[in-house]
């Protein structure tokens, strides 16, 4: 695509693709409607009758079918194309959230919640990350960090704001279970905007000098990539430690809170705010990555602020026992610095030729479904070995890591001058 910034509407220069705006509104619709019961699903069924060991074991569910369609998402989209693949997640989420909201929440069947919820689990990575792939390729690049920015505002702001707050509401107003059900209006009205309003339209550019693949070559490209582009692995790996506390934080830091003077209901307001902070600072540091670089953006504000913060979450209740104000502050910094690895979306697809960027993309989507296992598996292996304070380290540690590995994600062009450079020393 050229680069016509002198012709670039309003919603171009603030960062928005304009061709693709519609798309962003129904991801915004939609996350809302996928995302409106996952602040009290667990309590509510734990209310009705099951045990937390169960719904523990639900969510866990969900979660595997949240990283194996994270992972496919890129590669359908080279393979069928972005809107039969979206089509695809509303599918899958409508068909799982009938089967679970109509027949197995009724009865408490544990035995058919877990497989209908699961499969639920299928629809918005197929949904969401399909159309961030359908960005990654119709976006030029000196706007691609803005637009990927862009995205995860949406994308987090229907997740984690919007869905809560309408639920909220809709409890009081309905009660749990019509408030479930108005879940897939949401979603298809999401649907509507991001598939049908939305016209852009969507070719894939085909390697020069090789025939077009099957289907199934296509899929395999998600596995093969990894051995071609050893710096794809490399940033599958940091997107994976991108959101590894987020998903670990809950599990054990309100328990150490706790004992220093800040109650579970004030960690909760906590934690919201934090989440206002990080869809501003996903926009924010998606500008920054186009003006700075991605890779320094994802090295310094993403990894090194991470860690930093990560300690400072522990030692600040240690030093300012009871100080609500001043932990706030520091997880609100916290939450933008997780905003950091945002320009990760931009830089990963930018790192193999427009053939690959599918497979890129399923490799650093797959990275943010495992987040959500690794998190949730360092508490889990580690916390009765080395307390809450080993575990800080440990999860700051890896930030720490993560800095050194994004250094190594060059992109081409960087990569030839510094060959340049050598040849000329």
């Amino acid at each position: 695509m050229s680069d016509l910034r002198a012709n670039d509407s309003f919603l171009d220069r603030i960062g928005i693709p304009s061709h693709l705006v519609w798309g962003y509104v129904g991801v915004l619709i939609f996350m809302m409607g996928d995302g409106l019961e996952l602040a009290w699903i667990s309590p509510y069924l734990v209310d009705q009758g099951l045990t937390v060991q169960q719904t523990a074991l639900l969510t866990t569910s969900y979660g595997v079918t949240i990283a194996i369609a994270a992972w496919f998402s890129g590669v359908l989209v080279e393979a069928i194309g972005p809107r039969k693949t979206m089509l695809m997640g509303i599918a899958f989420y409508v068909v799982g959230h009938v089967l679970f909201v109509g027949l197995a929440i009724p009865d408490l069947n544990f035995g058919l919640m877990i497989p209908t919820y699961a499969l639920r689990g299928f629809g918005y990575p197929l949904f969401a990350y399909a159309f961030l792939v359908w960005i990654t390729y119709r976006t030029p690049q000196h706007q691609l960090g803005k637009a990927v920015g862009w995205f995860w505002f949406v994308f987090t702001g229907g997740l984690s704001v919007l869905g809560a707050f309408y639920s909220s509401w809709s409890i009081q107003a309905f009660g749990h279970i019509p408030t479930l059900w108005s879940a897939i209006v949401w979603v298809l009205i999401g649907g509507f905007f991001a598939i049908v309003v939305n016209r852009d339209k969507f070719e894939i550019v085909e390697k020069a000098g090789v025939e077009k693949t099957s289907k199934t070559k296509e899929l395999l490209n998600g596995i093969t990539i990894l051995k071609r582009e050893p710096k794809v692995a490399i940033a599958g790996i940091v997107r994976v430690i991108n959101q590894s506390s987020q998903y670990a934080f809950p599990l054990f830091l309100p328990l150490y809170l706790g004992d220093h003077g800040i109650d579970t209901t004030v960690w909760l307001n906590i934690w919201g705010t934090i989440f206002i902070s990080n869809i501003v600072f996903n926009l924010i540091f998606g500008y920054l990555g186009d003006k700075i670089g991605w890779r320094n953006t994802v090295t310094w504000f993403g990894a090194v602020g991470c860690g930093v913060f990560t300690l400072m979450l522990f030692y600040t209740p240690q030093i300012f026992t009871g100080n609500v104000v001043l932990v706030a502050i520091v997880g609100m910094l916290w939450g933008a610095c997780i905003a950091g690895f945002v320009p990760l979306s931009a830089l990963t697809p930018s790192l193999v030729g427009d053939g690959d960027k599918g497979a890129a993309m399923s490799i650093l989507n797959l990275g943010a479904g495992l987040c959500v296992f690794v998190g949730p598996g360092l508490v889990a292996l580690f916390y009765d070995l080395v307390d809450t304070q080993g575990l800080i380290w440990i999860l700051a540690g890896l930030y720490f890591v993560a800095a050194i590995l994004t250094r190594f994600l060059k992109l081409p062009e960087e990569e030839k001058q510094s060959t340049e450079v050598k040849e000329a020393v």
